[in-house]
């Protein structure tokens, strides 16, 4: 038999033999990827703007400004009125930029940017793929390209801006409520005790508190977590700011008392409302209003309304067992209240793509029949769940898909720079209602998803472990 086997080895040519021991399954994936990934650079280039380190040169500038021994704040880069307008805990992460070229620090940003959204993608996607059985990897290979593309990605990368870095920072924590939520798992039976540390889930709340001492907005994610009684996540964060906050205090005191009595009241140093970046509600009243300013009152009526609407719905899909979409209506919220949301601020709307797209495909799943079985739910508990109905109608799940593929293609797409006008120069009605419709479209889809992003229940529990328990303790007792 073996010179048999030698002899049908000889006949094979070179690359057959090369060939012959290698997965051709994950050498088709692998070109799949690649196929997406040259994609997404197209799409780049065809949708995106010119890129060149513009954001990354100003923090590059004022971090050797000040290494310089110069007050941090002081600094205005050359040919703009723009200076540095993050907190000085901010000053301090960028601090080791200074000793770098400005390119090779945008790069290293770039690539720290995609390693941390591949990441994320990794564990907001993980529970779907392991209940539909698709492949980890293959998913997230796909996935994270396909992020890349879009407005609020692109724009991140090319200007060298740290929002996919905060993002990932916040998902962290959700993350960890995940696993808060299954202790008593296998997670516990962990070798050594930071891996049981880490598994807990107890430091839940950091990266929302870092994400917040370096930008103000994710202080949103905290009153969430004290509306849906997070208590131990909401102090952690709530620490975890002071704590950095105070110690910044320590080491750059006349920076941080610049910025808290004079820089962070200074709207002006970012740009005016109006700007077509600047998709948020203020931005969107601006431009129809035809004015360099927001309509103060009426921004502040519409944004309490927005405020209450996005955290009293994050607050039922968490009830209802959905902490990712939970955490997305926050994000999305506060991209929406803010006086200010570029373009690159919109990272928010990823999660709402995974999420649009994963309820279109679970309400297909019950319309044949067919009953998800995520971590911690009741399914997974013992707790007997409710059998979805037997019949739906045919196109179940398709507004949910299209919906999702309609958000994608218009942050893709990205239609508010064709039509993009500056006051006083050119009226933002210059191109008619047409025009103005398209260089307002992000601000209106972000406040379409915050009133209408479905939520999945019992697809993201972060308390279905703990009550239940608390439920089986007086059955156990009788």
């Amino acid at each position: 038999m073996p010179a048999t086997v030698g002899r049908r080895m000889d006949r094979l040519t070179p690359i057959q033999r090369a060939t012959r021991g290698i997965d051709r399954r994950a050498v088709v994936r692998t070109g799949v990827v690649a196929a997406v990934a040259y994609a997404a650079w197209l799409a780049i280039g065809a949708f995106g703007r010119p890129y060149n380190f513009f954001d990354m040169k100003i923090y590059h500038g004022a971090v050797v400004w000040w290494a310089n021994g110069n007050e941090l704040y002081d600094f205005i880069a050359p040919s703009t009125t723009l200076g540095f307008t993050y907190p000085p805990f901010a000053g301090l992460a960028m601090l080791p930029m200074s000793w770098l070229p400005v390119d090779a620090a945008g790069w290293l940003n770039a690539l720290a940017s995609i390693v941390a959204l591949a990441v994320v993608l990794a564990a907001l996607l993980r529970p779907i793929v392991d209940r539909l059985g698709w492949s980890l990897w293959f998913t997230v290979g796909i996935a994270t390209p396909l992020a890349l593309a879009i407005e609020p990605s692109r724009e991140t990368l090319g200007y060298g801006q740290v929002n996919l870095l905060l993002f990932a920072l916040i998902m962290a924590d959700l993350v960890g409520l995940r696993w808060r939520a299954r202790r008593g798992t296998h997670h516990d039976t962990a070798d050594s005790a930071f891996a049981r540390f880490v598994y807990s889930g107890t430091w839940a709340g950091v990266g929302i508190g870092l994400a917040t001492a370096v930008k103000l907005t994710p202080a949103l994610f905290v009153a969430y977590l004290v509306i849906t009684r997070q208590w131990r996540a909401a102090l952690t964060a709530v620490g975890t700011t002071i704590g950095v906050t105070i110690a910044t205090f320590g080491l750059v005191g006349e920076e941080s008392r610049t910025y808290f009595t004079s820089v962070l009241w200074q709207t002006e140093r970012v740009g005016a409302a109006d700007m077509t970046a600047n998709q948020s509600l203020a931005g969107l009243l601006a431009r129809l209003y035809d004015s360099i300013e927001t309509p103060g009152l009426l921004w502040l009526a519409f944004a309490v309304l927005m405020l209450a609407l996005g955290l009293s719905r994050a607050s039922s899909a968490r009830a209802d067992g959905d902490e990712l979409t939970a955490f997305t209506l926050v994000g999305l919220t506060a991209n929406v209240i803010s006086p200010i949301s570029w373009s690159h601020h919109l990272v928010w709307v990823i999660p709402a793509v995974i999420v649009l797209a994963d309820a279109a495909v679970r309400r297909r799943e019950a319309s044949r029949g067919l009953l998800p079985r995520a971590t911690g739910t009741p399914a997974a508990t013992g707790v007997p769940a409710l059998r979805p109905p037997i019949w739906y109608p045919a196109l179940t799940g398709l507004r949910h898909g299209v919906g999702a593929l309609g958000l994608y293609l218009l942050f893709l797409i990205s239609p508010i720079w064709p039509y993009e006008h500056q006051l006083p120069e050119v009226s933002h009605y210059q191109d008619g209602l047409f025009g103005a419709l398209m260089e307002n479209s992000l601000a209106v889809a972000l406040i379409v998803l915050v009133a209408a992003l479905p939520w999945r229940p019992g697809a993201e529990p972060a308390f279905y472990h703990d009550r239940l328990a608390r439920a089986a303790q007086p059955a156990v007792r009788r």
